[in-house]
């Protein structure tokens, strides 16, 4: 199974003195076991604003271990789709598209998403199985 590891999971793993720590790294160990691990240039950059180089995010998120992948073509379009009715149903701005363009990559590609914050991934791409502190406590 390949699954996709959410930003507020990569930056537990980088502050070792984060309350989700130690619930993080063993799901990301987990993960491991379980198939490959995925990143793609959305969680790439919300992750990499804590530093001051590209070298700096490479050390902590090697290629040998998450896998970088681009986003597909129709996971953008369903994006856009589950944002539009998000806006229309009354959601805020302060929702940001990353969440939405994560979301649909899993779901057009078939993959799990590791994360901390499950909730929009669950109102809007509901056949998305979910790694959570909700579902693996």
């Amino acid at each position: 199974m390949v699954t996709i590891v959410d930003t507020n999971v990569l930056v537990d793993l980088a502050i070792s003195n984060s309350t989700w720590h130690g619930w993080s790294s063993g799901q990301v160990l987990s993960a491991f076991k379980r198939g490959p691990v995925v990143i793609n240039p959305i969680i790439y950059a919300e992750f990499s604003v804590r530093y001051s180089s590209v070298d700096q995010v490479d050390e902590l998120l090697p290629q040998s271990e998450f896998r970088r992948e681009n986003l597909p073509w129709a996971a953008a379009f369903a994006a856009a789709a589950a944002f539009k009715i998000y806006r229309q149903s009354g959601g805020v701005r302060e929702r940001v598209l990353p969440d939405f363009l994560i979301g649909a990559h899993a779901a057009i590609r078939g993959y799990s998403i590791l994360t901390r914050d499950s909730k929009g991934y669950r109102s809007y791409f509901p056949a998305v199985e979910l790694i959570s502190p909700e579902t693996h406590p």
